[in-house]
Order: structure tokens, then sequence, then C-alpha cells
């Protein structure tokens, strides 16, 4: 049925409706940004034909436009995968795959050193939601076996943990999990999709923080969570509605504008960062460099293994001579490392951490100090060190 076009004699209305509608055959690289809360329908008909769950079309903005849907597409190729969904932040895609895919009663398995919030978050359930959360030592391995209960539905995995850098045997975890029909999720950041292929590994369900890499401009927060199962993603999707999750077109936009460059960025990152983590290395303030790619970092074989790079965030222990006050002394006294959260962007970040009191296992002695090495000169990165390290002398 055709319409009539609406006599309008009043201003503001005319400033609400227009009958100008952009003509056909536009085409540039940029994908466009589509704004929508409220989705349009030509007929009732129409309207109730659609479902939400279906992205051949469209219901509510909360859902999607076709500027999320094109990044989602984009993201789950780079995993390889098949299903994505975009939500507000990394967290956010923790917390979905958590509350789809557990209940009361259930158990889950969690790295020991799984992103803090992870953690805290697995807490947060067990006390006040009845999910039993356990950690579990992240070189384990095969062993998880031993771990698997009867009620144990999904079992967490870093690849390699963000601080202390140990890198898991995902293959053997997933064959173990497998064989007892249990879940295995993936933190999937620290390679950005480009590093580790997940799904050939035997994972079940990644999520990355598009804040890193994807974003590359330090100025987003949003996550994903990429399936290849269409059941899984189903479940997820339940929950991804229930919970309200939406993310901004505008945002959307910075990650897909980006998105062509993410391999030469990645590789970039991880050129400089191996060449400071090799300098490091040779420094004898430094006892130990937890970088994948260099021999001392726990799980380097598997790294070797399994990996085809490794971006640009590693971590080092200092001497255990050195005190906390002279290692923050350290970090402080930097000057193109900035001191902050997160990664994968074109600054580089220097961290302290405190790491004993965010481990159940920790055995190694000395500082920890954390690392993410940007797109500034290498040469220039170890310039800086180098007098920190002069200066943190000083706090003696």
């Amino acid at each position: 049925m055709t319409k009539k076009e609406a006599q309008i004699s009043g201003v503001a209305t005319r400033a609400i409706h227009s009958a100008y509608t952009a003509p056909d055959g536009f085409g540039a690289f940029p994908v466009a940004i589509h704004h929508a809360s409220t989705v349009l329908f030509d007929s009732v008909a129409a309207m109730r034909s659609r479902s939400w769950q279906d992205k051949s079309s469209y219901t509510y903005g909360l859902h999607g436009t076709p500027t999320s849907f094109t990044l989602e597409a984009r993201l789950a190729e780079i995993e390889q995968g098949d299903h994505c969904l975009l939500v507000p932040s990394g967290l956010a895609a923790i917390t979905l795959i958590n509350l789809a895919l557990l209940k009361s009663g259930d158990d889950v398995l969690i790295p020991d050193n799984v992103y803090n919030p992870n953690r805290d978050l697995a807490n947060w359930l067990s006390q006040n939601y009845a999910v039993s959360a356990r950690f579990y030592d992240p070189l384990i391995g095969a062993d998880i076996a031993g771990l698997i209960q009867e009620n144990t539905r999904l079992i967490w995995t870093e690849a390699p943990g963000s601080v202390s850098m140990e890198v898991p045997d995902i293959p053997a975890i997933c064959a173990a999990a497998h064989a007892r029909g249990v879940l295995v999720a993936l933190d999937n950041t620290w390679s950005a999709g480009i590093a580790f292929p997940a799904f050939e590994h035997g994972v079940d369900i990644i999520m990355q923080a598009l804040t890193k890499y994807q974003s590359g401009g330090s100025d987003v927060l949003m996550g994903a969570v990429i399936t290849k199962d269409k059941a899984i993603h189903t479940r997820l999707q339940l929950a991804h509605m229930r919970l309200g999750f939406g993310v901004g077109m505008d945002d959307v936009y910075l990650v897909l504008r980006n998105l062509p460059s993410l391999k030469l960025r990645f590789e970039a990152h991880d050129r400089s960062a191996r060449e400071v983590a090799a300098w490091l290395a040779q420094r004898p303030e430094i006892s130990t460099v937890l970088h994948p790619a260099l021999p001392d970092c726990p799980g380097h074989e598997i790294w070797k293994r399994d990996f085809s790079g490794a971006g640009g965030l590693f971590s080092v222990l200092f001497d255990e001579r050195y005190t906390e006050q002279q290692t923050d002394r350290f970090v402080d006294s930097l000057n193109l490392f900035k001191i902050g959260f997160s990664w994968g962007g074109a600054h580089s970040l220097c961290l302290p951490y405190r790491i004993e009191q965010m481990r159940d296992r920790w055995q190694a002695r000395g500082i920890l100090v954390r690392f993410n090495i940007g797109l500034e000169e290498p040469a220039d990165l170890i310039a800086d060190i180098e007098q920190a390290l002069a200066e943190m002398k000083k706090a003696a």
C-alpha cells in the first residue's frame, strides 16, 4: 500500500519530517555511521515479520544498525568465526559469557593469572549467586582434567596472562574440557586475533577487548564475543538482549576505521617490543623478562608452537635488591612511557604491579613492571628506560 504524502503546515512538523530521500549510487571506502534507537518499518506486517535475532533485518538500535553489523562481520572474519556480538567493554564481554553460560550451582575454572576484573567478577558470582569459581595453575595443560567436576560448565583461558605472561597449552586444555562436555572461553585480546588462531586450537568462545589494538587510539571502550557454534551464539545473544548491552555507532566507526591497519600496527608493536625486551634482558637490574617470545618466559615453548606473533605487551621482574620505592621511582622517572592501564595504542605505557596480591600461587621474587610498547622509535624508548634506571638507583 502506497501512502499519500502528508500535508504539512507547521514549522515544528517540517523540522522533523521531510520528503527528501538520499539517492542510491554513493560509494566510498568508509562505512556509513547509522545512528538509531528507533528503527522504522514500512508496515505493521513488516514489523511483525522481523526478528531481532536475524541479522538480515533491523528492529531496534540496541540490536544493531548496518554500522555495527559490519564491524561484527569483520571481527568474526579476523578470528575465523561465524558470529559476533559487540558489547560496551572487554569486561562486559567477560560478563556476557559468564551470565549466558553459568547458573546457580554451576562450576567455572579460571586461570590464576586471569585479567583481574575477571577474577573479581568470578568471586562476586561465587559469593552472591552460588556459582563455584575455582582458580587453576595457568600452565596445568592436560592435567586440568583432574579439576573438572560434574557441575563444571565453563573453563576460562587467557593466552598469555595479561600481567604475568605465562602461555597456557590451549589445545591440551580444550581436549580435556571437550572430553567432559565442558566449554572453553578464551580472552584473546593479547594476540588481537592475529597471532593465535583460537578456533583452530579448540576454543569454543573468544572474547576480545576492542579497546586495545582494534581501536588503536586509546579512545574507545568496546568488547566482542565471537563464536562458530550457532547454539552457543544463541545463548549469548539472548543474554546480550536481556542485559541490554549496546554500543555507540560513533565508537563502532572508530574501530572500523582502524581495522585496515590492525595487522600492520600489531606487527610494528611486536618488532619494537622484542627489541626493547631483548635490551632489558641484558640489564643487571632485571632478573627476568616475561615476554612470550623470549626463553625465560613460562610457556615460551608453547608460544613457539602455537603463536605467530607477540604484539607490544610484556612484563619484567626487577632484581630482588630493588625495593618498591625504587621501582616506583623508575616508573615515575620515565618520560616517553606514561602511567596508565590498557595497551594497544600508539603511546607506550608502564605500570608497576603488586602481583603477589593478584595471584594465589605466585612464587617468583622481585617487583613486576609491565610495559606496553607503542609506536615510538625503539631507540628512544630504550634511552628513556636507561635514564629511568639511573634515576631509580638514586632512591637507594
